[in-house]
């Protein structure tokens, strides 16, 4: 008799499969990262989203006993998760970013900067003045320029990405959350498409991952799409061209808020005479600096 099979005949209540995936987790080699960072986390997220139940379901049902066909969703979704190393998102095609929900395909990130720190504090202290224009470039999911929009409420926000598929997700993803009034989703290779346009605010989490990086990454990461993770051998072609523009895009008080991960370094050490203000991240990770115009003016007559 297969696993499966034994799996479908001895396991009966959502309890049940909560302990076997844990267990069949905890035996395997994948990867955390991707909204959980433990095995029982994720055996959870994977069972109730299987079942289309939310992460609060009321423990005194855990005992439910499931049908045939959940059962063998939930062992479907077991094997591309630990054979595939398939991010679960991605299996369940919803990812929870600031608390909210957001669709996610192979086509977008799975949404987990760390600049979701900054606008649950509006970005203070470095804005100046209340964001009445925003732009999130390289947005995918759109999770950054939609949770943006919802965080100031008279704003109206650019979402841009170069991946036409990209922004598909991002305009179903405006549309769940009901800011079609205010975010506006727009195909651009960086500024390209955004001739005449000032900002008070720019974000952008961009790619920038280093080959070396790339190649040593766990598995789970080659799901994703390498367009919006690696740019170059130190992973900063796109943030040289981008510095080299953003002054233009910017209104007089405004901002960038740009992450570059792990290639902070790389960063610093390519512009020693830049005053990055690296920003200390409230819920962990590295590598978000924010710059003024003024100071990318001076970077554009370097």
């Amino acid at each position: 008799m297969s696993r499966h099979q034994s799996a479908v005949r001895d396991l009966q209540s959502i309890q049940d499969f909560i302990r076997w995936t844990y267990s069949r987790f905890l035996q395997s080699d994948i990867f955390f990262g991707h909204g959980t960072d433990n095995a029982w986390d994720e055996a959870i997220q994977l069972v109730l989203g299987s079942l289309s139940l939310p992460l609060d379901f009321p423990k005194e049902y855990l005992d439910s006993r499931l049908t045939a066909n959940e059962k063998k969703r939930i062992l479907k979704y077991v094997d591309r998760r630990i054979k595939q190393r398939e991010p679960l998102p991605y299996i369940l095609g919803e990812a929870w970013f600031m608390g909210l929900p957001f669709k996610v395909t192979k086509d977008t990130l799975i949404p987990r900067s760390p600049i979701m720190a900054l606008i649950e504090g509006e970005f203070q202290p470095w804005l100046q003045q209340y964001p009445l224009n925003i732009l999130d470039m390289c947005t995918g999911s759109g999770c950054l320029g939609i949770a943006a929009a919802l965080t100031f409420e008279d704003a109206t926000v650019d979402i841009t990405d170069i991946s036409e598929a990209a922004l598909d997700v991002a305009a179903e993803n405006i549309t769940m959350h009901d800011v079609n009034h205010r975010v506006t989703a727009i195909h651009s290779d960086m500024f390209t498409s955004l001739a005449g346009k000032q900002y008070d605010l720019i974000i952008c989490n961009p790619p920038y991952v280093d080959a070396n990086d790339y190649e040593t990454a766990p598995k789970e990461f080659h799901n994703e799409p390498q367009l919006a993770l690696t740019s170059g051998d130190d992973g900063l072609d796109f943030t040289r061209a981008f510095l080299a523009q953003a002054a233009n895009y910017l209104q007089d008080n405004g901002i960038v808020v740009y992450e570059v991960g792990n290639s902070e370094v790389a960063l610093q050490d390519a512009y020693p005479d830049t005053p990055f203000m690296w920003v200390d991240l409230e819920h962990g990770g590295n590598g978000v600096f924010v710059l003024t115009k003024d100071e990318l003016k001076t970077l554009q007559q370097e």
